[in-house]
C-alpha cells in the first residue's frame, strides 16, 4: 500500500532537483502572465535570464529582504531625504525636495526595478492593493530617503519622472527599509529591469520569493478589491482624459458626491498626478428610488457603474443608466456607497486661470496633452472671490422650474466671468432677486458648468454667495 506513495515522493524530489517547478499563473481574470497584462513594458529578456527556478513553498526559508539589504550612506549614488507631496499609485509618488535640487520643489518619482498594476487610469487587478501598500508604508514612516541607481538622478522614458530607490524608517532610530524590495517581496509588482540595477541580486531574490509563496499577483486568486463585472474599471482622471473613447460603454469608477440637483448628482475625485480635482455628472432620472437615492446623497463616497453619454443640450459628458437593485444589493452592476463625510473641494481659483488657463497632463505613454482649464474641469467644484456684478438677468418663465434663476455677468480683475444661479431663497424662504447682487462684489462657491458653449460657475444655494462689500 505504501509503494505508490514512495514512488510519488521520489518523483517529486527528482522534479525539484531538475528545477521543473513552474511559475504560478496570474490571478483569476487576467490573461497571460502578470508581465503580459501590465500596461507598462514587458519584462526585458535579459531580466528573464536572471530569474531562478522556484522551489516549493514548504521547503522555502522566507526572508525579509527589505530589511536585510541595508543602506550604504557612503556609496557613490545620489541621495536625498524627502517628504511626500502626493501619492499617485504603487510605484509612483511625488516628493517634496529642496528647490536647489528642482526649481518648484517637487520630484515626481518612479520606483526602480518594478511595475505595480495600474490604479490611476484603467484599474488592474491588485493595483489598488499596491497603491494602498505604498501609501501605508510612507504615511507611517518617521523618515524617507530616495536614492539614485548611480551617481546621477536619472529620468524615465516619459521625461517627467525620476527613477529612484525609496528607503524609509519605521521609527526615528530604526533601520532603513527598502520600499522597492518590499513591494517585490510582497507580490505586488512584476519585474521591470529587476535584474539590471545596483540591487539586482536581492531584488530578484525578493521577486522569486513572492512567486514561490504565491503572494497577491502570483496567488492565482481573485483580487478582493477588483471589480469583476462587465464594466470597464477606470478612474475619473482616465475618464476625463479620454471621455469620447468610452462613449456608450459601461464604466465603473469611484468618487465623492458633492452636489445633487434634480435628477443629477455631481461626483469629483482628486487626481494626485496633477494635483487637481476632476468631476462628472451622474444623470439618474427615474431609475433610482429608496436605497439608490440614499447612495447618491451629497457627502457620500460612492462607486458609480453606468454608461458614458454625451448630453447634447448641456454640451457635456455624463454617466447615465445607473441602477440599484434593492433585492440584489451585492450585484456588481449596482452603484454602491463606500463611505460618507466627504465635502466639495471648492478649490480657490482666480478668474484668469478659469477663463484662459490650461491643464497639461502627461499620459502613461509619456505623451503630453493640453486642455482648456475650465473645460477639462467641468462638473468640478471651485471657489472664486472678488467678482463685481455688472448685470443680472433673471429667468422669467412661470412654467419652468428655473423661473427666478439668475445669470450674473461679472468682472474680476479685468476678466469676464459668468455666474449662473439656481432659484435661490433666503433663510425665511423668500425668493432672492437681482437687486440683492447687482452692483455688488461677491465671493462664490459652485461647480464649473457650460452654457451655450461657454464655461460658467453654477451656484446651487444662497449660502454659497457672499457679498464682500
Amino acid at each position: 500500500m505504501n509503494k505508490p506513495l514512495r514512488l510519488t515522493a521520489a518523483l517529486l524530489a527528482l522534479c525539484l532537483l531538475a528545477g521543473c517547478a513552474q511559475t504560478p499563473s496570474g490571478p483569476t481574470g487576467m490573461t497571460g502572465t502578470p508581465a503580459e497584462t501590465s500596461s507598462s513594458a514587458a519584462v526585458p529578456e535579459s531580466t528573464k535570464e536572471t530569474e531562478k527556478p522556484e522551489t516549493s513553498a514548504a521547503a522555502f526559508e522566507e526572508h525579509d529582504y527589505a530589511g536585510e539589504i541595508g543602506l550604504d550612506m557612503h556609496s557613490a549614488s545620489a541621495k536625498q531625504k524627502v517628504t511626500v507631496r502626493n501619492f499617485v499609485d504603487g510605484d509612483t509618488v511625488h516628493f517634496n525636495v529642496p528647490q536647489s535640487m528642482i526649481g518648484d520643489g517637487e520630484l515626481k518619482a518612479r520606483f526602480l526595478a518594478l511595475n505595480t498594476p495600474e490604479s490611476t487610469g484603467k484599474i488592474e487587478e491588485y493595483g489598488k492593493a499596491a497603491s494602498r501598500f505604498t501609501r501605508e508604508k510612507l504615511e507611517k514612516a518617521a523618515e524617507i530617503l530616495i536614492e539614485s541607481d548611480d551617481e546621477h538622478w536619472n529620468i524615465d522614458s516619459t521625461g517627467g519622472r525620476y527613477l529612484v530607490w525609496v528607503w524609509y524608517k519605521e521609527t526615528a532610530d530604526g533601520p532603513w527599509r527598502n520600499l522597492n524590495i518590499e513591494i517585490l517581496q510582497s507580490g505586488l509588482a512584476i519585474s521591470n529591469g529587476t535584474g539590471q540595477n545596483r540591487y539586482a541580486s536581492i531584488a530578484m531574490a525578493a521577486l522569486n520569493q513572492a512567486r514561490t509563496l504565491k503572494l497577491n499577483i502570483y496567488s492565482g486568486k481573485p483580487d478582493p478589491d477588483f471589480f469583476y463585472g462587465d464594466a470597464i474599471e477606470l478612474t475619473l482622471r482616465e475618464l476625463r482624459l479620454h471621455t469620447k473613447d468610452y462613449e456608450s460603454r459601461k464604466v465603473a469608477f469611484e468618487g465623492n458626491v458633492i452636489q445633487v440637483s434634480g435628477s443629477t448628482a455631481y461626483v469629483e475625485e482628486f487626481d494626485p498626478e496633477t494635483g487637481l480635482y476632476e468631476g462628472i455628472s451622474i444623470f439618474f432620472g427615474y431609475n433610482l428610488s429608496g436605497g439608490g437615492l440614499e447612495i447618491l446623497t451629497a457627502g457620500n463616497r460612492v462607486r458609480i457603474v453606468g454608461s458614458v453619454q454625451y448630453y447634447e443640450t448641456g454640451g457635456t459628458w455624463q454617466i447615465a443608466d445607473v441602477k440599484y437593485r434593492e433585492m440584489r444589493p451585492d450585484d456588481p452592476g449596482n452603484i454602491q456607497k463606500l463611505g460618507d463625510g466627504v465635502q466639495p473641494a471648492y478649490v480657490l481659483t482666480d478668474a484668469k486661470t478659469f477663463a484662459e488657463g490650461t491643464v497639461r497632463i502627461q499620459t502613461e505613454e509619456g505623451e503630453e496633452e493640453e486642455f482648456p482649464y475650465a473645460e477639462f474641469l467641468i462638473d468640478t467644484s471651485l471657489e472664486m472671490k472678488g467678482l463685481k456684478v455688472l448685470e443680472v438677468r433673471t429667468t422669467t418663465d412661470p412654467d419652468s422650474s428655473q423661473n427666478g434663476a439668475m445669470t450674473l455677468h461679472c468682472d474680476c480683475g479685468g476678466t469676464a466671468v459668468t455666474v449662473r444661479t439656481k432659484v435661490l431663497y433666503d433663510e425665511n424662504k423668500n425668493l432672492i432677486t437681482a437687486d440683492a447682487f447687482e452692483g455688488k462684489t461677491i465671493d462664490v462657491k459652485g461647480l464649473i458648468g457650460r452654457y451655450d458653449g461657454d464655461c460658467q460657475i453654477i451656484v446651487f444655494s444662497a449660502e454659497n454667495i457672499t457679498i464682500s462689500d
